[in-house]
């Protein structure tokens, strides 16, 4: 055996023990898991990956490789997220709402700790139609954009464990609720009429708050959509004055303590 062979021979045997070490890993991630819901702890925590990012600079402050380890442990992280969400949840968690209860932010936090693909479902209906959506609604009207909505949903349940923030409008027809249904939890989050209004006052891409940005016509129109949201919903979640990592605490909790 040749010295080069050799040398290849430790490395295969070096990988082999990181692929171990790394399933002992991801084993001991799924445990603690378990454990934060069997004990009702909270399940995001990322204060934890704070300290566990802490801990690691001091350990290779002095190593030769110092940046590549970070790198390296930067891909465990996200997978390490990875493994908690698909040991959460087998299916899609949609988020519906008036404009402004908070779709958009909780989605993308949501997104990135649970390293979950995250859509926006205006936002793809955007790419798809090349125009803006109040440019869809002055050239198409709303019904062909209600259709577009359900034919993104449609497609969209072919996929697991994404983050998927709907349109305000996307749950008052009911063959969408249908849809959602199929692989998915629909999460309802609720704001009152002035956070929503503070939220959307310097907004100009709402087509339906066009000329109405005051806490009357959003009150009313909230309540005229509030049955179909409510039916639509597995969870309720209130996000007035909450932090984004409150609310996100709460709709994990929430959608595992349903499934349980």
């Amino acid at each position: 055996m040749s010295q080069l062979e050799e040398i290849r021979e430790r490395l295969d045997l070096c990988d082999k023990k990181i692929v171990s070490v790394l399933e002992e890993r991801m084993d001991i991630i799924k445990e603690i898991m378990v454990y934060k819901k069997e004990n009702g702890l909270p399940i995001l925590q990322p204060e934890q990956e704070k300290r566990q990012r802490k801990m690691l600079l001091t350990h290779v402050d002095e190593n030769t490789y110092k940046d590549e380890i970070l790198d390296i442990f930067t891909y465990i992280v996200e997978n390490s997220r990875r493994i908690q969400a698909k040991t959460l949840f087998t299916h899609n968690i949609l988020l519906i709402g008036f404009m402004g209860a908070g779709k958009s932010t909780v989605s993308t936090y949501l997104s990135k700790i649970l390293a979950s693909p995250q859509v926006e479902m205006d936002e793809e209906i955007v790419k798809k139609e090349g125009m803006s959506i109040n440019k869809i609604f002055e050239e198409y009207g709303e019904t062909y954009f209600r259709n577009c909505e359900t034919n993104l949903l449609i497609e969209l349940q072919k996929k697991n464990n994404q983050i998927i923030s709907c349109g305000g409008g996307v749950a008052l027809r009911d063959e969408n609720v249908a849809e959602m249904k199929k692989n998915g939890k629909v999460v309802l989050l609720t704001a009152s009429p002035e956070v929503i209004l503070e939220r959307v006052k310097d907004n100009d891409d709402r087509p339906l708050l066009r000329g109405n940005k005051n806490t009357e016509f959003i009150s009313n129109m909230m309540e005229q959509r509030r049955p179909k949201y409510e039916a639509a919903a597995d969870v309720v979640v209130n996000t007035d004055y909450k932090t984004v990592e409150e609310i996100a605490e709460e709709i994990v909790v929430k959608l595992t303590r349903d499934a349980d």
